[in-house]
């Protein structure tokens, strides 16, 4: 085993960390903010930018001298999706229930002590939240988060929750034990005002949490009945049969 970052070769971490920079959305940035962001030098910055803008991955806005991901970048991350083993085994139960329940379907999975949106299909909906593919959120801001968590161990639950500055730790814990017991859960307003979660894990072969199926909507359209007797059945039951293609094997009780 070799020590992380040994051969590491600096000009290319670099430009990966800009590539992430530019990821992160907002505004688009300008090559000074990235200087400070990064702690590059001007001649450094501007090598490397040139360099991406070369091979496509990002474009500079010639009027504003802003920088945005270029469209070699998103295909990039395209066909690395459409590649993936779990893209491709969760996306046609994702379009049934996206298509059943009328509502936007995600796939999460862990990514370090945040939830990463990999996947959607979305709804027909006139009024939808925003795509939220290739967003990461903290784990206790949403559905996706706290189910996943809800069966993790409790030493990463410990170590995520002093990173995150958990305000009622005990509280977040009762709240995570009533999750685990159900097998779902359901999130009001964690990744904004009027947005609701609701969250199944997915397990494989041995067990093993790999994700989350994500439903995003609308908190008006989250009646507890609709809830109760339409959402969380139906996500249980789409879990459920992923789950089976990756092939875990529900024990009875």
């Amino acid at each position: 085993m070799r020590d992380k970052g040994v051969y590491s070769v600096q000009a290319v971490v670099k430009a990966i960390d800009l590539l992430e920079a530019l990821a992160q959305g907002g505004e688009s940035p300008s090559i000074v903010v990235l200087e400070k962001k990064l702690g590059l030098s001007h001649n450094k910055a501007f090598r490397l930018l040139a360099t991406l803008e070369d091979k496509g991955l990002v474009e500079r806005n010639k009027l504003t001298g802003t920088y945005n991901l270029g469209l070699q970048a998103f295909e990039m991350a395209q066909h690395i999706l459409k590649s993936d083993n779990l893209i491709r085994m969760a996306h046609p139960i994702m379009v049934e229930l996206a298509r059943k329940l009328d509502e936007a379907v995600y796939f999460t999975v862990a990514n370090n002590d945040e939830v990463l949106f990999l996947d959607m299909v979305d709804s027909f909906q006139q009024i939808k939240t925003a795509d939220l593919v290739g967003k990461r959120f903290p784990f206790f801001t949403n559905a996706a988060g706290k189910v996943i968590k809800s069966v993790s161990s409790i030493d990463l639950f410990g170590r995520a929750s002093k990173k995150r500055g958990i305000k009622d730790v005990q509280l977040l814990e009762v709240e995570l034990d009533e999750i685990r017991k159900k097998g779902v859960a359901v999130d009001f307003n964690g990744l904004g005002e009027g947005i609701c979660t609701v969250a199944v894990v997915i397990r494989d072969y041995a067990g093993k949490v790999v994700g989350a199926l994500t439903l995003l909507a609308p908190s008006f359209r989250m009646m507890q009945d609709r809830l109760e007797q339409e959402i969380i059945p139906s996500m249980i039951e789409g879990a459920e049969e992923l789950s089976m293609k990756f092939g875990y094997m529900k024990i009875p009780a």
